[in-house]
């Protein structure tokens, strides 16, 4: 059954969000530096017939970057995404998408204006079905190939400026691993020189949003694939864990019985196939990765270096996290102290939230912990553990942004390391999204969490006290009903007794003299009182 569902899903997807869209990746784009695709609803670009959108210049954040890294023009993730385009749909209203032929996140129906929040819940509350069906949505995407979206395998320089184009295709399951190294990926300098002090996506602000807009994307993709409107990727609350109790072949599975370091041949991911994992091999040839296989998913939970990573984050750990006030802080990179982004990502101790270079924790640590692909930041992304796991780190930021409530403005405006400030375009999606739009509630972004919907506590002040408030108001209103009821019971109770009391004498008069009961002009006009009263 499960066989003939996944192969006949394979027949009907359509995709839409991603990074460089296949009808942008020709020489014509390239040279004339434009992304403004149709729309197939109406034939024009961006849908601008229908109003959806309009082909724009891209208009690019003038705010400084931080002293991190000393270059400029070496790298085409600068500026974002003005070395391949500086021409792209902009959407009206609450369309979106590369063409605008999408809804906004938390929009749905044929106009978008339908507004939607779909639920996260944790993996361990899915019934046997639905996370056989998660299962099958992954395996899915592994396994067909994105009629929509292509990697690049070359520099633009090596592009020859855009006149040669260099894009392969790619699974959808893998346009997201890419997509992940791409961001974290060293700079190449030529000849042999490489800088590895850069990360658009890590060791910064932009960590959470940047994670969080490819969380949603993901599950955007799914959407479109299986036809499923309410998916949503499940979370793995990892808080006070002792071992990987997701790492079941039951679940995302168990370990190999000859070789600790593979996957049990019982689990789904066993025969996957890893890609964007031997970054000192591109860094050599100062090539990109072109997603080609590079082996079995690794993993061997625990046996992990004990001395950087003692134990997984504690209910503690997370607690002191959310009591930070600072979103960020200082040189708002890896040594930033008091940061509440530092401290969650995994660079400050759980404990004082002062930097520390030899310990890795919190969100750091169960990529540790893990001890193979997701080890490696470039290629984490390959192991299915690592959505469960970014989910739930989404999770404990949307509860830092719920506690402390705070400004746009928070968000650090300038002076961030390179594609962090508030302004900047997040490499390497196509269409264009900054970080600041992401730096909100779960809620305006169309989703929320199971166990943040139990203890939120929004829920009571929106919901149960206003009606206490309410109550509060009107008790002695319904004090006064309730004495005015009792009167009218005992009435009532008095009357039925003296009715039956004038029956039982009616009884003991002779058959002949028996008449219909009927009752006396002022007892009707009594009860006909109580019974208005």
């Amino acid at each position: 059954m499960f066989l003939a569902v996944l192969y006949c899903l394979l027949w009907s997807f359509q995709i839409s969000d991603g990074h460089f869209p296949r009808a942008c990746a020709s020489s014509k784009n390239l040279l004339a530096k434009e992304c403004c695709p149709p729309w197939m609803g109406d034939g024009s670009p961006c849908g601008q017939l229908s109003g959806r959108g309009s082909c724009q210049d891209i208009l690019l954040s003038s705010a400084p970057s931080g002293p991190q890294f000393p270059f400029k023009g070496v790298d085409d993730r600068e500026s974002w995404p003005s070395v391949f385009y500086n021409r792209t749909c902009q959407c009206s209203g609450n369309f979106m998408g590369f063409n605008c032929g999408n809804s906004k996140f938390g929009f749905g129906g044929p106009n978008c204006t339908e507004k939607r929040v779909l639920i996260r819940r944790n993996i361990f509350d899915l019934s046997v079905s639905e996370k056989n069906k998660f299962f099958s949505y992954l395996t899915l995407a592994k396994h067909t190939i994105s009629s929509v979206y292509v990697i690049p395998t070359g520099t633009y320089g090596q592009m020859n400026n855009g006149s040669t184009p260099m894009f392969n295709d790619i699974n959808i399951y893998d346009l997201f691993v890419w997509m992940h190294y791409y961001v974290s990926r060293d700079t190449l300098l030529g000849g042999s020189e490489i800088w590895r002090d850069i990360d658009f996506a890590h060791e910064a602000p932009g960590f959470l949003p940047w994670h969080r807009l490819f969380l949603l994307l993901w599950e955007q993709e799914i959407r479109e694939l299986t036809g499923d409107e309410n998916f949503t990727v499940p979370y793995w609350d990892w808080r006070d864990a002792e071992n990987c109790d997701i790492c079941t072949d039951e679940y995302l599975g168990g370990r190999h019985p000859e070789n600790p370091n593979l996957l049990s041949p019982a689990s789904f991911f066993s025969s996957w196939q890893i890609i964007c994992s031997r970054s000192e091999e591109y860094n050599s040839h100062q090539v990109l990765c072109d997603g080609t296989p590079e082996g079995p998913l690794l993993r061997n939970p625990g046996n992990h270096d004990k001395a950087k990573t003692p134990r997984l984050p504690s209910s503690a750990d997370v607690e002191f996290c959310l009591s930070l006030t600072q979103y960020e802080s200082g040189s708002m990179d890896r040594t930033a102290n008091f940061s509440f982004r530092n401290t969650l990502e995994g660079f400050a101790s759980p404990l004082t939230g002062i930097a520390d270079p030899s310990q890795s924790s919190m969100h750091n640590a169960l990529h540790i912990f893990m001890n193979g692909t997701m080890s490696q930041v470039q290629g984490s992304a390959n192991d299915p553990i690592f959505l469960l796991h970014h989910a739930f780190v989404d999770s404990i930021f949307e509860q830092w942004l719920r506690r402390h409530r705070p400004l746009l403005e928070v968000y650090p405006e300038a002076n961030a390391p390179i594609g962090h400030n508030r302004d900047s375009y997040m490499v390497p999606f196509i269409p264009l999204y900054r970080n600041g739009d992401f730096f909100i509630t779960s809620k305006d972004l169309g989703y929320d969490y199971s166990y943040l919907q139990e203890s939120d506590p929004g829920f009571y002040r929106n919901y149960i006290e206003p009606y206490l408030e309410q109550a509060s108001r009107i008790w002695p209103w319904l004090l006064g009903a309730a004495l005015v009821g009792a009167v009218i019971a005992a009435a009532l109770s008095g009357l039925s007794s003296r009715l039956c009391l004038q029956k039982k004498k009616k009884k003991k008069q002779p058959q002949e003299e028996r008449q219909p009961l009927l009752m006396d002009k002022d007892d009707y006009h009594s009860l006909l009182y109580q019974s208005h009263l």
